[in-house]
């Protein structure tokens, strides 16, 4: 019998390729969990429009408030914990926030506001992944609109915060909260990329009030304001994909073991 001299016919190169490695099970994120980050993106064009369109911005007066009250109550905190004397504090939907301070530790007070922002984005955007984080964190947002009102005495804005807590409180009652899930992650994605907004209104309203990244600037001049407004802008992207990633890790119930769930804490 012969020796055969053809050479075996090799595969198809498809079969050597590797074949991708898939996601761990705990990153790959449900149907519903897709909708969420499409949301996040959505709000954000959203928030940026109302943000800076003459006279829709006034629309959200309420929470322009809560978010521009929270970044200046960072600073205050942070100026009275180093040793600071707290002068004068403005916070405005429409000029902005401003807290000025006598000593204290210049770089950790003016870091503390965009941090602050930050990191209370960060918890809302959570409540936008699971009903009863967003039951929590309505208290929170309940009384974080009504503070900012001691200081302020528009009378469209003081309508528009009882507009806005009866909404609060409204949802509540839409499906044990699922409503409030939406509400809270539109706060939170308002808050979590704060800079944004504030750079804006440097760039487009010129307000009366800095950014913080403006500030910066004027604490370090050898480094321009577009710089550190880079530099936070990247900072709080990266805390808001960490965080999506923690709900798409930690909230895996279905739709209806959440809202199960979240009718059992303070059913409505």
């Amino acid at each position: 019998m012969a020796t055969p001299t053809r050479p075996p016919i090799a595969p198809p190169l498809g079969s050597l390729a590797p074949s991708a490695t898939p996601l761990p099970a705990a990153l790959q994120p449900s149907d519903d969990q897709i909708v969420v980050l499409y949301v996040i993106l959505a709000f954000a064009v959203v928030i940026f429009g109302f943000w800076n369109v003459p006279g829709v911005r006034n629309c959200i007066n309420p929470l322009k408030l809560f978010t521009i009250g929270w970044h200046e109550l960072c600073h205050i905190t942070a100026a009275i914990l180093s040793g600071g004397r707290i002068l004068k504090i403005t916070i405005d939907p429409n000029v902005g926030g401003a807290t000025i301070v006598e000593g204290g530790r210049p770089l950790f007070i003016l870091s503390s506001g965009y941090i602050g922002s930050t990191l209370i984005g960060a918890l809302f955007t959570l409540a936008g992944w699971d009903i009863l984080v967003a039951k929590v964190m309505s208290f929170v947002l309940g009384i974080g609109l009504i503070m900012p009102l001691a200081l302020v005495r528009d009378k469209l804005t003081i309508l528009l915060t009882i507009l806005y807590e009866a909404l609060l409180i409204g949802f509540w009652f839409v499906d044990h909260g699922e409503a409030l899930r939406w509400y809270c992650l539109f706060v939170g994605v308002m808050n979590i990329l704060f800079v944004i907004w504030d750079v804006a209104d440097d760039r487009f309203f010129h307000k009366a009030n800095d950014s913080d990244a403006t500030q910066f600037a004027i604490l370090y001049p050898r480094i321009g304001p577009h710089l550190w407004a880079t530099f936070w802008i990247v900072f709080q992207l990266g805390v808001l994909a960490a965080f999506s990633v923690l709900g798409i890790m930690v909230f895996k119930l279905s739709d209806a073991e959440m809202t199960a769930q979240a009718a059992s804490f303070l059913p409505t």
